[in-house]
């Protein structure tokens, strides 16, 4: 066997391997020796056929793939023993020859990951202010909660909630056919078309109008795009909000514990500053964080970017519930080869980000306990919808789902606690933390 190496390029060696003809012949006598106890020929008891008639029986080819598929990954560990290569992954193999046997091989190898001085990043989170205007704002919103409509007569405005029947047809097939439906006239909405709500503004109680809407290229639903709809609207009724004073009687609705409008401002600004705090809190962890990954460096092989984004591809298949992948290419309307170039950007960033925070993870030498994984389970299931918690309890219960859990909470430790550091709250964190490291099996079993 000769293996010459090519090249290492972007974490992969290329090599190319050549057998003697010595070898081939081997490895045809042991697919013959395999073949023949599996491949019933008339004549003859199974397993007793003698190799030209297996051959004739069979065909050369036959054989031939037979014998590749023993000698093909029994020569790559060789070569890859011989040059002295720790492959991260499942090799790409390309036969070039058959007479004599060549192929090419792409290895991926173990991601280089170059952290900078995470330890020296300091910054300080925004200053959080709730204002009078946020307050306000709250306020009018558990108004327009608790309103109530009220029958008017005057023409559809913007804002107005209306009853009507809607028949609508696209390329002569009816898409809608609804009597006495609720409508609330949003200017922005796009349902049930891009303009519907245009359309139906300034119309008149018991008034009729009959229009055409054309569905844009990008629309949500790709099987409506560019093609255009019918509307026939009549406008049943007519309602508009009616919002509650800010008076007792309306804190009383919001809470009965609550007895003035001091104390209902008051809840309301608590709760908008810890949802002001934790949004800081956010935003602040991803500023610290994308601040490492600047300071930062990783190559990593090319497979690493089609693994990750086989996996966004799965996740956003389980979110939408579809098991099917035709199913979900027609849903999303693209090609798989347009998935993934979609997602191709936002998969290098997924697995950079990873490998730089699993790096940190081990310097600072944070861990995830069995507790922690149990209470985050306990979590999600808790939060899930009823119909939803016996399927995702199933899946939560496989190795798996442990593995991914235990990987995001870990993750999580590790943003905390750079940003901790980056608030100088961390001990020992004057320390210089620049590593330089190759991530490899034999570093993994240390």
């Amino acid at each position: 066997m000769k293996v010459k190496s090519e090249k290492v390029e972007n974490r992969q060696a290329y090599l190319t391997i050549e057998m003697e003809p010595a070898e081939k012949e081997d490895y045809e006598e042991k697919a013959y020796k395999s073949l023949v106890k599996r491949v019933n020929i008339p004549g003859f008891r199974k397993g007793k056929a003698p190799r030209p008639m297996l051959e004739r029986y069979v065909g050369k080819e036959k054989l031939t793939e037979e014998a590749l598929n023993i000698l093909i990954p029994e020569a790559y560990k060789k070569a890859v023993a011989q040059e002295k290569i720790e492959a991260y992954a499942q090799p790409a193999i390309d036969i070039e020859k058959t007479e004599p046997v060549v192929f090419k091989v792409v290895v991926p190898l173990a991601p280089i990951v170059n952290i900078g001085d995470y330890k020296a990043v300091r910054m300080q989170p925004e200053p959080i202010n709730v204002t009078d205007e946020n307050i306000n704002g709250a306020i009018e919103q558990l108004r327009h909660q608790y309103a109530t409509w009220e029958p008017v007569e005057r023409p559809v405005e913007y804002g107005d909630m209306v009853v009507m029947d809607v028949f609508s047809t696209i390329e002569g097939q009816t898409s809608i056919d609804r009597k006495g439906v609720q409508y609330l006239v949003t200017k922005e909405l796009s349902l049930p078309a891009p303009g519907f709500p245009a359309e139906i503004a300034g119309m008149k109680r018991d008034e009729e109008k009959e229009f055409k809407l054309k569905f844009p290229a990008d629309y949500t639903r790709p099987e409506l795009a560019n093609k255009e709809a019918s509307f026939k609207v009549k406008i049943l009724e007519i309602k508009q909000e009616k919002r509650p004073d800010v008076n007792e009687d309306f804190v009383k609705m919001v809470n009965p514990d609550f007895k003035t409008v001091e104390e209902l401002r008051g809840a309301v600004e608590g709760d908008i500053k810890r949802q002001l705090e934790e949004r800081a809190r956010l935003d602040f962890e991803d500023k610290v964080t994308e601040k490492v990954l600047a300071d930062s460096s990783v190559e990593f092989p090319p497979v690493m970017t089609q693994m990750e984004t086989d996996n966004m591809i799965r996740v956003d298949m389980q979110r939408a519930q579809i098991t099917d992948f035709q199913e979900y290419q027609n849903t999303v309307g693209k090609t798989e080869k347009q998935l993934r170039e979609q997602l191709e950007s936002e998969a290098k960033q997924h697995v950079t980000r990873s490998l730089v925070l699993d790096r940190i993870a081990r310097e600072e030498k944070l861990s995830v306990s069995h507790e922690e994984i149990d209470v985050e389970i306990e979590n999600m299931v808790l939060s899930a919808e009823e119909s939803r918690r016996k399927n995702l309890e199933d899946y939560l219960a496989t190795d798996r789902a442990h593995e991914t859990i235990e990987s995001i909470l870990l993750m999580r430790k590790t943003v905390e606690r750079l940003a901790s550091i980056a608030k100088g709250s961390v001990e020992g964190v004057a320390e210089s933390a620049a590593v330089s490291t190759e991530v490899e099996k034999k570093e993994e079993q240390k």
